[in-house]
């Protein structure tokens, strides 16, 4: 049965240092399974930098002096982060949530899913494709518009989703992102969907309610690196 109290909602209004982040998220998950802190999302966009998961094969890292590479500790495999693109951190508690990890992985792309929907784009999930993926208009293939990676500790989830705003997309070159080759990715400003971060976001938490519950504004983690400026 789903928690009946809120989800604590956490926007960072600056980009926010990943290792810095990583820490926050790891100490939040911690406090969630002692019992001490409740259920959090947090969105967050972070500098140009990609994220190996544990599944991440080294001939993936096309360009490995392009940007910071992280160790995320997530599953999966190289992933990129940045500017423009809307990173959600999702520390649930999955005592309360039926613990089934499957059925969880797949309410976040339900999430997902709902968000593009509501921008007039549909999203499809893959059989052996982690992520959300769009159909090209011309029909020529499929793009990856957001990624999904978790990691789950004492039944407490971390890390989460990252969907593809309106970021720099030849970042992506440096890698083969989520290991997969002849798929390309894109954004909602490529499918020519302009919208702003904060709209976005609006959607985000109603889509987020309707799935896993209520939420209630809270201030950001407290990260020990600074941020730097927008």
């Amino acid at each position: 049965m789903p928690s009946t109290a809120p989800t604590a909602w956490m926007i960072s209004d600056q980009r926010v240092d990943y290792a810095a982040a990583l820490t926050a998220m790891e100490a939040r998950a911690a406090a969630i399974a002692d019992g001490s802190a409740g259920e959090a999302v947090w969105l967050l966009e972070h500098p140009p930098l990609y994220t190996a998961g544990t599944s991440a094969r080294r001939e993936d890292l096309v360009d490995p002096d392009r940007f910071p590479v992280f160790d995320a500790g997530r599953g999966g495999q190289y992933t990129y982060h940045g500017p423009g693109q809307r990173v959600g951190y999702a520390m649930m508690d999955l005592r309360q949530r039926g613990r089934d990890v499957r059925a969880f992985v797949a309410e976040l792309e339900g999430w997902i899913i709902d968000t593009l929907a509501a921008f007039n784009v549909r999203g499809e999930i893959r059989d052996g494709r982690v992520g959300v993926w769009v159909v090209r208009p011309d029909g020529s293939g499929e793009d990856k518009i957001a990624a999904l990676g978790l990691r789950v500790r004492r039944w407490v989830t971390f890390h989460g989703i990252s969907l593809n705003v309106e970021p720099d997309l030849t970042h992506f070159d440096g890698i083969v992102p989520c290991g997969i080759r002849g798929h390309g990715v894109t954004s909602l400003a490529a499918l020519g969907r302009i919208v702003s971060m904060e709209e976005v976001d609006m959607v985000l938490r109603e889509t987020f309610e309707a799935r896993f519950g209520p939420t209630a504004a809270a201030p950001p983690l407290v990260v020990e690196a600074p941020a730097e400026p927008a």
